[in-house]
């Protein structure tokens, strides 16, 4: 669950400011990028854990009503995940999240594999326990599925979890984390000396996408007026690998993932701020 402070500036360590707003709203990376997947078309269905108090049963309403099945998120004892959020009077954002039930997830248990078969896509964070990340990432790869990472929040990236990652998506911020190189398209080469595909995320200078033996492709951000930045990442992530799962090249994909966040930036919250696939082609086409 996001709680979102809204401050004109964001204070300085002992400082106390007065807020202009305050928000309660359903998010989590995986969470989102689920939920922007849904907004654009795709058909999800959501693996996890939220914990047995009123936040859980909030989350898991929030995905059956954005059409995500939700069969495979389980309920365990004790409190769901929180993120602790401040939104600055530009836009931006700083987050501290709290995993609660997410903690417990160990990996892939019961009839996850089964919904994972067949998927055009596996999203994964890293707001989960390293070893389910793995789990799940060999999971994937064993049964034939693009595995999409993104590695937020930003940690060492074992070389077992990479060996099965198809698509690495990470920020600048979590790109220079990894590799050292503050450089985009340094961290970039970088990256693909470790994985097949990297999709690095810019903020308001758009992406950077890359493949081994290819030509790195930039694609500029949409010029809009933001309020919010929450979630940017995960809509731009969610909607790029439904593009992508439906035969759109590279490119034509980070647009549309461009076009995606550029509408979710104009509106409060996370999942809540996500556009629909209209919305999303009607910008394009506009």
């Amino acid at each position: 669950m996001d709680l979102v402070a809204y401050v004109d500036q964001v204070p300085a360590s002992g400082e106390t400011v007065t807020g202009t707003a305050f928000r309660q709203v359903p998010g989590g990376k995986g969470a989102n990028q689920a939920v922007a997947a849904a907004r654009v078309g795709a058909d999800v269905a959501f693996l996890g854990a939220v914990g047995e108090d009123a936040f859980g049963e909030e989350l898991r309403a929030n995905l059956v009503d954005c059409g995500i099945d939700v069969s495979g998120l389980r309920t365990v004892p004790g409190v769901s995940g929180v993120a602790h959020i401040v939104v600055d009077g530009k836009g931006g954002n700083s987050i501290i999240v709290v995993p609660g039930a997410n903690g417990g997830v160990a990996g892939v248990v019961g009839g996850d594999a089964s919904v994972i078969e067949g998927s055009a896509a596996l999203l994964l964070q890293l707001e989960l326990p390293m070893e389910a990340v793995v789990s799940a990432a060999r999971t994937g790869r064993e049964l034939g599925v693009p595995v999409y990472l993104t590695p937020a929040p930003a940690r060492e990236l074992p070389a077992e979890l990479l060996e099965s990652v198809d698509v690495l998506v990470p920020n600048q911020h979590e790109a220079a984390a990894i590799t050292g190189r503050a450089d985009p398209r340094e961290a970039l080469a970088a990256l693909l000396e470790r994985v097949p595909e990297v999709l690095l995320t810019l903020g308001g200078d758009g992406s950077l996408h890359g493949r081994r033996g290819t030509e790195a492709v930039h694609v500029p951000a949409r010029r809009v007026e933001a309020v919010d930045t929450t979630a940017a990442g995960d809509t731009f992530c969610g909607s790029f690998a439904v593009a992508r799962a439906q035969g759109r090249g590279p490119e034509e994909s980070m647009r549309f993932a461009a076009a995606a966040a550029a509408l979710s930036v104009q509106r409060h919250g996370a999942s809540s701020s996500m556009p629909t696939r209209d919305e999303v082609e009607a910008l394009l086409g506009g």
